[in-house]
């Protein structure tokens, strides 16, 4: 029997309260903390449709001869435990890779990266690695922190947003309209930077139709308007920056109208963009996958963060930098150490005080080697990493260029797949332990502006399911002699105690409301907005840099186009959810490629028409929407649907701080699909 339990939407990163209703026996919305009113996007209104899904996966499954055949979980268990020995034996522990999940819960991604630790390895990583790890990287480093700088209740306060690469209409529904609308209607202005004409659009003043892998110089240019025309906030740079003459002496050096031109917008509209944000009393930045998914994703936001570090935008209500995150806990999977680099809190692996630290609550030293993130580990599949444990993630569906990922898990010596659906990770498994969605566990998630809240069990995993957190306990005693806390509560006050930056936090504080990190022991309440006095990393100053332009990893031959991708209203990352939730099906489709009528015109495509999109790596075919709402040159269309499957044409290519892919630019040749009739 169902219970109507407050819990938190599985879909993006907002947070939104939902819980079961018998009367409609779907999912609806209850007053959450960030969902006042109770409101939910198309996407959480669906979300109980995946709870007795008939493709549920509820027993577990091991591959005999060849064949995915039922057993017991004991059964299960015993080949997991004897594979993971052998392995471990044979060739070290960094011979074994975790993928964590940023759709499960704060206390099972803690346990998850805690086992790799005590097997030895920091070979844990998430899908994190594939949407903001730049982001994370170019903050962590200027400011001491990979997270939004501000709460979505000060936001409101904002005169103007700064929308770069980013669709919060669509992608963050809830924040747009909620929080972001309501500041528009009292008279903010919102500049949106973006290859295409989208529903955020609609709501601006002024939009960048930036060339996809050109967003440095568009940004150094409007920093060079707001130097040039005084609007340089210059007792907070003389307090708060470094660095202002070199990169004062680097704009001046610029010609914005080259600039702009080279980045594909109008001069006049880029100087109009950087005196709206220059002047304004508070201007707030909002920053997606569109400036992340590059392999010089990195440099795109150190370029973006000049501009508020120059304008005294941070620190202060309604201002700062704020990545919208795309899964429900993917800040909350960082957050509790699901990361190579990162113990929970964000302390460094190579910190030897702070592996100290966690020793003192483990009761083990974790290791001080850095681990393999998700792309590099699987390009080293049978070579190095010889057996991966896949939580909640579909790595064969979502990272680049699958066909050369799909054969790298045809190495693997030994792939557990936990899921609650098939994937199409789960077709190279060897065992597969069927876990639980949103309604049938407990535990808790932080959104994306740092509030930690907590979910509550509405319903009972079906068949012979269990519960993810009673997966990993086992999985943790089994394969690292670990004992682990029986509750998430259980887990929740461990983490506590090992994350300085949740330390103040309880399930009691908690409540039906949130809690907000940095949340230090001893405090009242989390903090609003970061880096008022000192920034997050202890210092007064943070630098303002000298960014360079760097060019896109794919060239572009004449006859081809700039392919990039993302998703819409009705489309969640991998897809595994929105499908089965039958999101897709009640609204409109959304597997075509928006394509400019000037470059359909040059090669005979008409609306409606099927068209093959190819490069090296693969075809993809789909039906052509001949539109303006996309830039000349460059095409659009979804990155994870099932079939096709768009990221067969995306590259290799990693930034080298971040190892996050460039999903954002491929060059890729358009044509008609023959007709292949009689």
């Amino acid at each position: 029997m169902a219970e109507p339990n407050e819990s938190v939407c599985p879909y993006c990163g907002v947070g939104c309260g939902i819980r079961y209703d018998a009367d409609r026996e779907s999912a609806v919305g209850w007053k959450g903390p960030v969902n006042q009113k109770g409101e939910l996007c198309p996407k959480g209104a669906a979300a109980w449709d995946v709870v007795d899904h008939e493709e549920r996966l509820t027993t577990p499954l091991v591959r005999v001869n060849g064949t995915l055949v039922e057993a017991t979980w004991e059964e299960a268990f015993d080949r997991i435990e004897r594979e993971f020995d052998r392995i471990v034996t044979d060739h070290g522990p960094d011979s074994v890779f975790f993928f964590t999940s940023a759709s499960c819960t704060n206390e099972e991604n803690y346990l998850l990266q805690k086992t790799a630790r005590k097997l030895g390895t920091n070979n844990v990583d998430s899908c994190a690695r594939l949407c903001h790890a730049s982001t994370v990287a170019a903050m962590r480093n200027r400011f001491g922190a990979g997270a939004m700088t501000n709460s979505l209740e000060d936001l409101m306060e904002a005169d103007v947003f700064l929308v770069t690469g980013a669709n919060p209409a669509e992608q963050h529904p809830v924040i747009f309209r909620s929080y972001v609308l309501p500041a528009l209607k009292s008279g903010a202005k919102l500049i949106h930077v973006d290859p295409r004409e989208n529903a955020t659009t609609k709501a601006a003043d002024i939009h960048l139709p930036v060339k996809p892998g050109f967003d440095i110089p568009v940004l150094n240019a409007m920093a060079a308007v707001i130097v040039e025309e005084g609007l340089v906030d210059e007792a907070f740079v003389a307090e708060r920056t470094t660095g202002f003459d070199g990169l004062r002496a680097y704009l001046s050096e610029l010609d914005v109208d080259e600039e702009a031109e080279r980045a594909g917008v109008d001069p006049e509209d880029l100087r109009a963009a950087a005196r709206a944000y220059g002047e304004a009393g508070r201007a707030a930045i909002f920053t997606g996958m569109g400036m992340s998914q590059h392999h010089c994703g990195t440099d795109n936001v150190h370029t973006l963060i000049n501009l508020p570090l120059l304008t005294g935008n941070v620190g202060k209500a309604g201002t700062g930098v704020n990545p919208l995150r795309g899964q429900n806990n993917v800040q909350g999977t960082g957050d509790v150490g699901g990361l190579p680099n990162a113990l929970p809190g964000y302390r460094d692996v190579t910190d030897a005080d702070a592996r100290a630290a966690a020793a003192e609550v483990w009761g083990f030293e974790p290791p001080e080697t850095p681990g393999l993130t998700e792309v590099e580990a699987t390009h080293r599949f049978g070579d190095e990493v010889r057996a991966a444990y896949v939580f909640g993630e579909d790595p064969a569906m979502t990272e680049p260029n699958t066909n050369y990922v799909r054969a790298q898990f045809e190495k693997l010596d030994f792939c557990v797949v936990h899921d609650i659906f098939p994937t199409e990770t789960s077709n190279y498994a060897d065992v597969i332990l069927p876990g639980s969605v949103w309604a049938e566990k407990s535990g808790t998630v932080t959104n994306t502006d740092r509030q930690v809240i907590r979910m509550r069990q509405n319903v009972a995993p079906p068949g012979n399911a269990r519960t993810d957190l009673d997966i990993l306990r086992e999985f943790a005693a089994r394969v690292a002699g670990l004992e682990s806390p029986e509750t998430p509560e259980g887990v929740f006050d461990e983490l506590c105690a090992v994350a300085p930056i949740y330390a103040g936090m309880s399930y009691e504080g908690i409540g039906t409301g949130s809690q907000r990190w940095p949340f230090p022991e001893g405090a009242t309440e989390g903090t609003t907005f970061l880096h008022a006095d000192r920034f997050e990393n202890g210092s007064k100053t943070a630098s303002l840099r000298v960014i360079e332009h760097v060019d896109p990893a794919d060239p572009v031959e004449d006859d081809e186009l700039v392919l990039t991708t993302g998703r819409v209203l009705q489309h969640f990352n991998s897809g595994a959810l929105s499908r089965r939730s039958g999101v897709l099906m009640r609204m409109r489709g959304e597997d075509v490629l928006q394509i400019h009528p000037d470059d359909a015109a040059a090669r005979g495509i008409e609306d409606g028409a099927r068209v093959r999109i190819e490069n090296e790596r693969g075809t993809v075919t789909v039906a052509a929407e001949v539109t303006p709402a996309i830039r000349r040159g460059t095409v659009f269309t979804t990155f994870h649907y099932a079939d096709p499957l768009v990221n067969k044409l995306t590259g290799n290519a990693l930034d080298p701080t971040a190892k996050i892919p460039e999903y954002k630019h491929s060059a890729v040749r358009v044509t008609v699909e023959p007709d292949t009739d009689d």
